[in-house]
């Protein structure tokens, strides 16, 4: 996966749902020629690994370009989104959609919908050069195949996904408002853990076969399945065959993946055909033994508790901002108060700068979540894969050429953007992790 993040503005409703850490659009890189497909061509699954991450000086000039201009498009997105918000506020849009609401309805759901939908349309509609300017860059340095066609409709699912919810969301936000004027943003954040909760059970069930096809992957690779069974065995893990799949992300990406997705009853693996064109099975193994690794670890649990505090310092600081903000200036931008629905756009730019300023922790916190599945997954494979701190540093470089990672990214960027340590740093712990020869017993997996 990409180990930076971008935004767009219908994201930042999410942040009542899961501190903006939801709905996510990949940025990418400036024009440039996709490279030759002998350059792009992963290292051989029996070739020793370098000690770091290393490119050709033409594949890795190639993706440093693209690295940065993912870094520029991210920027550009937001202050892009910044200037829809104030634009919004200045024209007073807001407070015209919700004299339209008021005149046609006087149920509050209903209101919701005549708000609400036609502002949120503007701002996917506002987000979406952007959007296409990321697929546009993704499709020139080979890391995406999807067509135009199918890249919109896409598009188009995840605006109509986004606006359901988010109606819904922001029918709830003002409901509370109206009835605890002084506490909304202490019950709104209690609403969030039940909420994030269940669309992380509702994701592999609805959202992700919206977008790709999924299939059992022991109808295909039944050698496969059974050798991710014994990593599952050995990780204490209940996954039957039955809750492996294969996904046909070969239609739309280049990238490579496999991982546990779901909770309770939709927990499963997914394996990308990708990955099995790409890479070896014991590389596989390892891959998922990370990604194993954030389930058995508790990540999901620490993760959502690491939002939770989060959202309570955001919900707790959006409160004082937007009461002072409407406070100062309502009257000048028609908002009749904090539980007016034309107060939304402040609430969404408030909310906009929090995330903003706050990325560096949120990816400092990832980051060191990210490192221990790594641990975990040397730690997993260690006697069913050979040499699997070789293979281990094989796949990141594999990942690497294939997604085109930066080989050196600065300090300042490490810091803003990656949300996994860098490859480098990964390769050289996976060949220098070795507790057993040196006779110690290993942290996770005993």
């Amino acid at each position: 996966m990409k180990a930076l993040r971008a935004r767009n503005l219908s994201s930042i409703l999410l942040i009542f749902v899961a501190v903006c850490l939801f709905a996510r659009v990949q940025t990418a890189a400036p024009q440039a020629s996709p490279p030759p497909a002998s350059s792009a061509a992963p290292s051989t699954a029996n070739a020793r690994a370098p000690e770091g991450y290393t490119l050709p000086p033409e594949r890795a000039a190639q993706a440093v370009a693209y690295a940065h201009a993912r870094y520029e498009l991210y920027f550009v997105d937001f202050a892009l989104s910044v200037v829809a918000l104030l634009l919004l506020i200045r024209l007073a849009v807001a407070p015209k959609l919700r004299d339209w609401a008021e005149r046609i309805a006087r149920n509050g759901f209903l209101q919701a919908i005549i708000f609400g939908a036609p502002l949120l349309l503007v701002l996917g509609v506002l987000s979406l050069p952007v959007a296409a300017a990321g697929h546009s860059i993704e499709r020139r340095f080979g890391q995406s195949v999807q067509t135009w066609g199918s890249w919109a409709w896409d598009w188009t699912k995840g605006q109509l996904v986004a606006l359901a919810l988010a109606i819904v969301l922001i029918w709830l936000l003002y409901l509370v408002i109206r009835r605890s004027p002084r506490r909304w943003w202490l019950y709104v954040w209690l609403a969030l853990l039940p909420i994030l909760v269940f669309l992380i059970f509702l994701e592999p069930l609805v959202l992700e076969p919206l977008f790709f096809r999924f299939t059992p992957l022991a109808a295909t690779n039944p050698q496969l399945t059974l050798e991710l069974e014994r990593v599952v065995s050995r990780a204490g893990e209940q996954i039957p065959e039955s809750r492996m799949y294969l996904m046909n992300a070969s239609s739309k990406l280049n990238e490579l993946n496999a991982y546990v997705t779901g909770i309770g009853a939709s927990k499963r693996v997914v394996v990308w055909d990708t990955t099995i064109d790409r890479m070896s099975t014991p590389q596989i193994l390892f891959v998922f033994g990370h990604e194993m690794g954030h389930y058995v670890l508790g990540h999901i649990p620490k993760g959502i508790a690491f939002a939770a505090a989060l959202s309570l310092v955001f919900l707790f600081a959006a409160f004082h901002a937007i009461r002072w903000l409407v406070g100062r200036f309502g009257p000048a931008w028609k908002i009749r108060g904090v539980d007016d629905w034309a107060s939304l756009p402040v609430l969404l730019l408030v909310l906009l700068i929090f995330d903003f300023a706050a990325t560096p922790i949120g990816n400092a916190y990832s980051r060191h979540l990210e490192h221990q599945a790594d641990q975990y997954g040397l730690e997993v494979v260690h006697r069913i894969v050979p040499d699997a701190p070789d293979v281990a540093a094989q796949s990141f470089q594999i990942l690497g050429e294939v997604d085109l990672a930066e080989p050196s990214p600065s300090w300042a960027v490490k810091i803003w953007f990656y949300t996994h340590p860098p490859l480098n740093d990964r390769i050289l712990f996976a060949r220098s992790y070795d507790p057993w020869r040196e006779g110690r017993s290993p942290e996770f997996v005993k």
